[in-house]
């Protein structure tokens, strides 16, 4: 294979590297350097980060602390890679984990590294809450999202991802998401009467997953009654309850765990993406003592030891030592929704709707192709954005939780300018 003469800036990537590549498709630049909430192009062109590598960077790029802790733990020869050996890296995280994140929620789990990936952790979860109760089927959820792997395929929504599997992706049920049907419909009691009719057709399942914000399927964030109602159902049947936190976790949506704020207790948890702090593979399956029931090496991997993600992950959870982080990234929050409930009224043009939780919203735009014309508009200003929902009709806003103010504001002042760009069109 040659490479063209005629080069464009992605020559290498455009004639090398396979047609699956996708975010380099939406954001045309080859990046070097990053920091913060920005990054640069080989340029030297800058860029505000409102992506934070779709929910693996929330500390931001290149974060001091986590840097020199890297930095300090090569330089002494730590060990990076070893397997699930036991080594002072992971000891430390264990140790801190359960100090500043689980025993002060009074969260009693047992914690698991499945892999590097959010669907490995996925994929661990539904194992063993199948194992755990010998049923095999599992309720999923309309626009859900759940990893790229063939059991994580089968309970996620988005039918062109589903496509990708090329075999039929069984022992799944999908179930109608909070408001999917509208204000008026109740799910739960759609739900309910599936569980309680034997000629439903539904067999009792062994789990029911579920993210509390839909971060790829659309910003669709679930009603905390809602949440309360499915652990309810799932305590009367004997379901274990799995929240993917992946996306949504470690402070996306205002608190560490996404569903804090239901004041509900899963069965099953599954974290990776910012779990390891620097954007450093890392990927944890929480589950309750009694539910470990796995023989040793039943369930392995190869890179389930990354102790260069331990060391950062260890330093990351110091910012929720005290209850100052969450607060700030609440009083961004409340900025953010602020400004795209302005946006809405004073854009008629969109037809939008204001979605999302936490520094995880976004507008549902309901002209066709709108939201990517926005994202398009946005990078060429110099702000990185992504879309989602299953027709990518949902401008994404996900700034890493520790932008500073004159950060956030420069980033939603570009978002409204490309918005406007957009709709004259």
């Amino acid at each position: 294979m040659q490479i063209k003469k005629d080069r464009s800036a992605l020559h290498v990537f455009e004639t090398l590297e396979s047609e699956v590549r996708s975010y380099c498709r939406s954001f045309p630049a080859v990046f070097t350097k990053a920091k913060g909430h920005k990054l640069w192009d080989r340029d030297g062109r800058e860029y505000i980060d409102f992506f934070s590598g779709a929910g693996a960077l929330n500390y931001g790029h290149n974060e001091e602390r986590m840097k020199k802790k890297l930095i300090d733990y090569l330089a002494n020869d730590g060990i990076t890679h070893s397997l699930d050996m036991a080594t002072e890296a992971k000891e430390a995280f264990l140790k801190k984990f359960h100090d500043v994140i689980l025993k002060p929620r009074t969260l009693n789990y047992k914690v698991m590294f499945p892999g590097p990936t959010g669907t490995n952790s996925v994929e661990s979860a539904l194992k063993l809450a199948r194992k755990v109760t010998g049923r095999e089927n599992v309720i999923s959820f309309t626009n859900s999202f759940h990893g790229m792997t063939i059991g994580s395929l089968a309970v996620t929504g988005n039918t062109f991802k589903r496509r990708g599997a090329g075999v039929p992706l069984n022992y799944t049920v999908t179930m109608p998401y909070d408001n999917y049907f509208g204000a008026d419909f109740d799910t739960i009691k759609y739900l309910k009467r599936f569980l309680e009719d034997n000629g439903s057709g539904l067999d009792l399942p062994a789990a029911i997953i579920l993210e509390t914000v839909q971060g790829e399927g659309g910003l669709n964030a679930a009603r905390f009654e809602w949440l309360q109602k499915i652990e309810q159902i799932c305590r009367k049947w004997n379901i274990l309850l799995i929240v993917d936190d992946v996306q949504a976790g470690c402070g996306r949506t205002g608190t560490f765990f996404s569903f804090e704020q239901a004041g509900i207790k899963p069965d099953i948890v599954c974290l990776s993406k910012s779990i390891g702090g620097y954007g450093l593979p890392l990927a944890l399956t929480l589950f309750k003592p009694e539910l470990d029931v796995w023989a040793p090496g039943e369930h392995n991997g190869t890179f389930r030891g990354n102790n260069l993600a331990f060391i950062a992950a260890t330093e990351a959870l110091s910012f929720w030592e005290t209850p100052a982080f969450e607060q700030k990234i609440k009083q961004k929050s409340e900025r953010v929704n602020h400004f795209l409930q302005s946006i809405v009224s004073n854009h008629p043009g969109l037809q939008g709707e204001v979605r999302g939780r936490g520094l995880m919203q976004g507008i549902a735009c309901a002209g066709d192709g709108l939201a990517e014309r926005i994202c398009r508009e946005a990078f060429k200003r110099g702000l990185i954005m992504e879309t989602s929902g299953p027709a990518g009709e949902v401008v994404k806003l996900f700034p890493p939780l520790t932008i500073n103010d004159q950060g956030l504001d420069q980033g939603l002042s570009i978002l409204e300018e490309s918005i406007q760009a957009a709709l004259d069109q």
